[in-house]
């Protein structure tokens, strides 16, 4: 699947991993652990979760602790296959 399919399915996966004030580290286990289970899983990043940073430098960071491929980033969420 090309990454402009992946970004069209992606429209209907509800959030399933939710990046709150103890940050990335906290959640990469559950985006490795869901990634092995599903094709497309989207994170939220709450603003605790951002401090000085933006979503995309988050989203980014958290890719390659989880060596997930980063379809897109919309707003504070972030697609990962």
């Amino acid at each position: 699947m090309d990454r402009q399919e992946l970004r069209k399915n992606a429209h209907d996966v509800d959030v399933t991993v939710w990046v709150g004030k103890s940050g990335i580290g906290a959640v990469t286990d559950e985006l490795s652990d869901q990634l092995d289970d599903r094709e497309l899983v989207k994170v939220k990043f709450h603003r605790a979760a951002r401090g000085g940073t933006t979503v995309e430098e988050l989203a980014e960071e958290l890719a390659d602790r989880v060596d997930a491929t980063l379809i897109e980033t919309r707003g504070n969420t972030a697609v990962y296959h």
